[in-house]
């Protein structure tokens, strides 16, 4: 797969992102000196492993016929010491349906491997960045 951001001029720093055929406005904040037209890479970030675990517990319920019948997660970002090399995310799973103790644990123990989880916690990310041509 392949992430495309194009710069949109009309806007100081807002950058258009193509995922797949999703289009999403990616934008600094006005303190940044951006618009605030749309979510930070920092937000995206954030966001990623918020849906990830809300889709990861939504699947493995249907899968297990366990009757979650909303799921909503809140992540609260601490970057206090994100030049230090610790960022911390700090979700919270927020479940509603007729679902026991257990059922309640399950999922949230599943939401803890999601795949972005796993990514952002268990693997070595390897990034090259090139020129290429205008």
């Amino acid at each position: 797969m392949t992430v495309k951001v194009v710069r949109d001029q009309s806007l100081p720093m807002r950058h258009i992102l193509h995922v797949r055929d999703h289009i999403v406005s990616v934008d600094g904040t006005i303190e940044e000196g951006g618009n605030d037209a749309g979510p930070s890479p920092h937000d995206l970030y954030d966001a990623a492993i918020s849906a990830c675990k809300a889709l990861t517990v939504v699947w493995y319920a249907r899968r297990k016929g366990i009757p979650v019948e909303d799921v909503q997660v809140t992540t609260e970002r601490d970057a206090s010491e994100e030049r230090k090399g610790v960022y911390r995310l700090a979700a919270t799973l927020h479940l509603t349906g007729a679902l026991t103790d257990e059922q309640r644990e399950e999922l949230l123990a599943v939401s803890q491997k999601c795949p972005v989880h796993k990514l952002m916690t268990a693997v070595s990310t390897e990034i090259t960045t090139q020129l290429g041509q205008p």
